[in-house]
């Protein structure tokens, strides 16, 4: 009843918001279906036709609500939004990435959904996503894919050369040599952006910044030994040389899932490529571990994935027909159907069936999930990894110095973050 009350009461106070900046213009007609508008930034071909199939499987359930379904390519799709919610044009709904949600919750452009139907199953999800999809105590979206990097390995050939997959980046060094000596081709090969780097930060107990503190970590000792052995696994027997070209994800993505390079470090968004690869026919050769730890120990990576978030500007009945719709997207069935179609990891554990935890490929990245690391509730966080990777690269090419690198970062992220110290 309180979570009824509170909803209606919600969705009202939004609504005189919304009236105020001119509302939703969505062209419907009179006594018709509410039609509201859907940003999917997913993969269109591997995963936006699931997508499509539960908007139907919805409209066919509730024949007063049309959804116009648009798949917005996901590297465009964060300024966009952010165009569009300025002016007109902002759908009622974005599948928007975790890193964005409190970015866009501090400019008011997402509807708090505590108390509303979309979160009425809110313990069902798991605790640490629906924290990183709060901001300022509010929550602006509902956990709908999560993700982390891990270790990713071809079984086969680590099996040939005798080795295990590793536990530190230590251990990789000396695993990559014996596979190249054993099987001929490359143990590992490394990207040079910095969401990939992310994980040798926290191997040695420190981040970019640090968000409490309001202090930029970027160039501390930690930050450089952490960068330092990143470096170092560019060159060596078995350690391919960085890409520093254009292409460079596609370069990696292709020499694994070919059977060309032994391990890499990915997210659970490349499982149904991983195995269209030559490599991952029998999808049981794929090997998934978390990443390597650093000196202290410690081994983990960023928590990604993607949250459902309404546009605050909607209008009353819109908001209303978008709290529906991310119900139903959230819900334990179509996070069940989105697993077995798409091979991502669902947000809810009642998810996780029998079924689902067939696929090898989410079974192991679910076994990593408990290492990955909650980003800080910093709008400005994810920004953060912009200056890095045009460093990161430059470093990784020799044509800069590791510590004017991170140099020049630290002054490029003092400006997204002025009120924090060096």
């Amino acid at each position: 009843m309180r979570r009824g009350i509170a909803a209606t009461a919600l969705v009202a106070s939004l609504a005189l918001a919304a009236t105020a900046c001119g509302g939703s213009d969505s062209g419907d007609e009179a006594d018709g279906p509410v039609t509201i508008t859907w940003w999917d930034t997913s993969n269109a071909t591997n995963e936006a036709p699931t997508y499509k199939a539960l908007v139907k499987e919805f409209e066919a359930a509730n024949k007063d609500i049309k959804v116009n379904y648009v798949n917005v390519p996901f590297d465009q799709a964060q300024n966009k939004f952010d165009t569009a919610a300025g002016s007109k044009g902002a759908p009622d709904v974005l599948r928007s990435e975790v890193g964005w949600t409190p970015a866009f919750a501090k400019k008011g452009f997402f509807a708090p959904l505590d108390g509303t139907e979309a979160l009425a199953e809110q313990d069902k999800f798991q605790p640490s996503l629906i924290e990183q999809a709060k901001y300022d105590g509010k929550t602006y979206g509902v956990p709908f894919t999560t993700d982390t990097l891990a270790l990713v390995y071809n079984k086969a050939l680590f099996e040939k050369a005798g080795v295990e997959a590793p536990k530190t980046w230590d251990d990789l060094k000396k695993a990559a040599a014996t596979i190249k000596d054993k099987t001929g081709v490359d143990g590992y090969w490394g990207s040079t952006q910095a969401y990939y780097a992310q994980s040798f930060l926290y191997g040695e107990g420190t981040d970019t910044v640090d968000a409490d503190a309001k202090k930029i970590t970027v160039t501390s000792p930690e930050a450089k030994k952490a960068y330092g052995t990143w470096q170092g696994l560019f060159k060596g027997k078995g350690l391919h040389k960085a890409d520093t070209t254009a292409d460079a994800y596609a370069h990696i993505q292709e020499a694994f899932v070919s059977g060309k390079v032994a391990s890499i470090v990915q997210g659970p968004w490349e499982i149904t490529n991983f195995y269209k690869g030559s490599a991952f026919k029998d999808k049981n050769n794929l090997g998934i571990a978390t990443v390597p730890a650093g000196s202290t120990g410690k081994a983990g990576a960023p928590t990604g994935g993607h949250n459902l978030s309404v546009y605050a500007g909607s209008d009353k009945a819109h908001q209303e027909a978008s709290l529906k719709f991310v119900k139903f997207m959230t819900s334990a069935k179509a996070q069940e159907t989105i697993a077995l179609k798409n091979s991502t990891l669902p947000t809810r554990e009642d998810a996780y069936t029998a079924e689902v935890k067939a696929d090898p490929g989410i079974a192991g990245y679910q076994g990593v999930l408990s290492s990955a690391q909650p980003r800080p509730a910093l709008p400005e966080y994810s920004s953060l990894w912009g200056p890095l990777d045009d460093e990161l690269i430059e470093i990784a090419g020799g044509k800069e110095s590791l510590d004017k690198g991170l140099g020049d970062a630290e002054t490029a992220i003092a400006k997204l973050v002025p009120d924090f110290s060096k």
